[in-house]
């Protein structure tokens, strides 16, 4: 199969867990006579230094030309630092997925048995927990009106019914093909947002008889990915919301560096690791690559290509059992591993199976 896939390291780490997640890439096309042609392009601060767009019309015509979009992250500590900045990092990924029609971000959270310790919470909560995360991703707070003075400042949460029900469909349509059991997180008792939410999910129940489909507020079911993560099997909530709990589910897998996602909707898919650009790390070769790599198995499965995807995550699993890990999961007093070494052993596996 011969894909185009727009590249985009970004800032901060993207540039180095980029280049693992692109070798692997090459070690996959090697081993199953693929052919992966890349066009890499500019966003977030790096653009903004550049032409002063974090999301330049350049880079959005290489994106909605190519087969898939393969995204590392953006941020830097300029503009995090400076709450006057007019252009920042962060807009330019708005406006990639508004440009993009990507609506709907796809988060796995499962757990590795050898990193179960890395967790901060007991073993037995969290081993064996699998659920998916589906995040709207183009209305809400993000987008509606915003106004800031220096005495007041707003920001509107707006949903209307067509974005409710395309990201439901897709929710409900992801828990068919699963354990069949659908969470709406919401908050309806106090949000009107939140109340047509809760509308449309219960008008559509009847289009999905064989899924079980329960309504959780969003503070309770914070709590509960915490203490029962084994509960959920797919979740699907609004914008805000579900950039703050796919954060938290981070604790279950033991590192955000273990996190991909894909972002699906109207045009090119989208596939990123659900970290940020750490500009703290940058160069230092102590990013975990993993969640790159993970990615590009999601956007691999997304083109049918599973036995390659299924490659890569044997890879990943293999890697962590033999303790060849970045030093935030590092087993106490283990060998040390950069960036570079993780992602060449994991392209040597994939060379050798």
């Amino acid at each position: 199969m011969k894909l185009n896939i727009a590249v985009l390291p970004g800032d901060g780490i993207g540039p180095e867990i980029m280049k693992q997640g692109l070798a692997v890439m090459n070690a996959i096309a090697e081993k199953f006579n693929h052919e992966f042609v890349y066009h890499e392009a500019i966003c977030g601060a790096h653009a903004i230094d550049s032409v002063g767009d974090p999301f330049p019309e350049e880079t959005f015509q290489t994106c909605v030309n190519a087969d898939a979009v393969l995204f590392a992250a953006v941020g830097d500590l300029r503009f995090d630092n400076d709450p006057t900045a007019k252009v920042r990092p962060e807009q330019g990924l708005l406006a990639m997925r508004k440009k993009l029609g990507l609506f709907a971000n796809i988060r796995p959270v499962a757990t590795f048995d050898c990193l179960i310790h890395k967790s901060p919470l007991k073993d037995e909560l969290i081993k064996g927990a699998d659920f998916i995360v589906i995040r709207e991703l183009t209305g809400g707070m993000y987008f509606g009106e915003k106004y800031q003075d220096n005495d007041k400042a707003y920001d509107t949460d707006i949903y209307y019914r067509y974005e409710i029900e395309r990201i439901l469909k897709v929710a409900f349509e992801y828990a068919r093909k699963r354990k069949k059991h659908l969470t709406v997180v919401d908050k309806a008792n106090i949000l009107a947002s939140s109340r047509l939410w809760r509308q449309i999910a219960k008008e559509m129940e009847s289009l999905y008889p064989d899924i079980t489909t329960d309504y959780m507020f969003i503070d309770n079911a914070s709590m509960r990915v915490l203490t029962e993560p084994r509960f959920f099997d797919v979740i699907v909530t609004e914008n805000t919301f579900g950039d703050i709990l796919t954060d938290e589910t981070s604790c279950i897998t033991g590192s955000m560096g273990l996190q991909p996602s894909s972002s699906l909707g109207e045009k090119t898919p989208l596939f990123e690791p659900v970290h940020g650009s750490w500009p703290q790390a940058a160069g230092k070769n102590i990013a975990n690559p993993l969640a790159q790599i993970l990615s590009a198995a999601m956007l691999l499965e997304h083109f049918n290509l599973v036995e390659e995807g299924a490659l890569i995550r044997k890879a990943v699993s293999a890697s962590l059992s033999e303790n060849v890990r970045t030093p935030e999961i590092q087993v106490d007093n283990g060998p040390k591993y950069g960036t570079d070494d993780v992602g060449q052993w994991i392209v040597e596996y994939i060379k050798n199976s």
